[in-house]
């Protein structure tokens, strides 16, 4: 056999074993933990006392989900989580395509070195002490606006990095366009450039909603014990106790706090799709 023949054949038998492996990895890492979670959820408390993948004996979410919902402060937690995460997300994403269009339509080596500071954020956390140190000063500590700006600051390089890209697949002449007929840099943006942005800034979304929903570190620093997330409810009622060893409780607590995020992906699956591959189009 000829070397290139084998190599050919070597290449052949990958593409056939690549999507088994690819569904086998998929089935291992996320669909049996998914599986532990959502069954468990509907154990008693004796069955759930070593969470796997057996069935339960009877299906018990509807009380799970009513001791869950009571003693858990669910209500609370899921306002406050929106109280924080909605203008976190409308400000950054605002702040981030408005950016990101003046980075993307001027060249010069000013402009690379802020791009470059602004996506820096994407790789460089930021300081926990430090950042409750600022809000202690600015009067911000404990406080649904100062956690709304940490926010802001932290996803602020993913808004950009995500729609700088895109901007530059935008042609000039349709703001050239606008700008003779009279429009200002503001009309441009909100009539040309943001309606274009929609699929990308729609996957920004999702995934800013993703972090913001499910963060706990962060919130525990600067609203802990003032603000309730449903996160780090979560958090605070199984330290305390209350969820010890119930992990039935603990994981409809979970399955409870998917919910709305599953509902928004279900909804928007076809935007996120868009934007994602109109970008690698692109």
């Amino acid at each position: 056999m000829s070397p290139t023949r084998h190599v050919n054949s070597r290449h052949g038998v990958w593409r056939r074993v690549q999507p088994v492996a690819a569904i086998l990895a998929v089935v291992l890492l996320i669909g049996m933990p998914l599986w532990i979670v959502v069954v468990t959820a509907g154990k008693s408390q004796g069955e759930a006392l070593n969470p796997d993948l057996s069935l339960p004996t009877t299906w018990q979410y509807a009380e799970n989900f009513a001791a869950v919902w009571e003693d858990g402060r669910v209500p609370a937690a899921f306002f406050g989580s929106l109280l924080v995460m909605v203008p976190a997300v409308i400000g950054v994403l605002a702040l981030g395509s408005l950016a990101s269009w003046v980075l993307a339509r001027r060249s010069s080596r000013l402009m690379a070195v802020l791009y470059a500071l602004a996506i820096s954020g994407i790789v460089l956390p930021p300081a926990v002490v430090t950042v409750v140190l600022l809000l202690r000063q600015l009067g911000l500590a404990g406080t649904a606006i100062g956690m709304i700006g940490v926010y802001m600051g932290m996803y602020l390089s993913t808004v950009i990095f995500f729609v700088t890209g895109f901007v530059r697949t935008i042609p000039v002449e349709l703001e050239e366009a606008a700008r003779v007929d009279g429009a200002g840099p503001l009309r441009v943006f909100g009539r040309i450039i943001l309606p274009l942005l929609a699929p990308v800034l729609s996957t920004a979304t999702i995934l800013i909603c993703l972090y913001v929903w499910n963060d706990v570190f962060y919130a525990f620093f600067v609203v802990g014990g003032r603000l309730d997330t449903l996160p780090l409810n979560l958090f605070q009622v199984a330290s305390a106790g209350l969820y010890l060893e119930n992990w039935h409780l603990i994981f409809a607590y979970v399955v409870l706090m998917s919910l709305p995020l599953l509902a928004v992906f279900v909804v928007a699956q076809r935007k996120i799709i868009s934007g994602i591959t109109s970008g690698a189009v692109k």
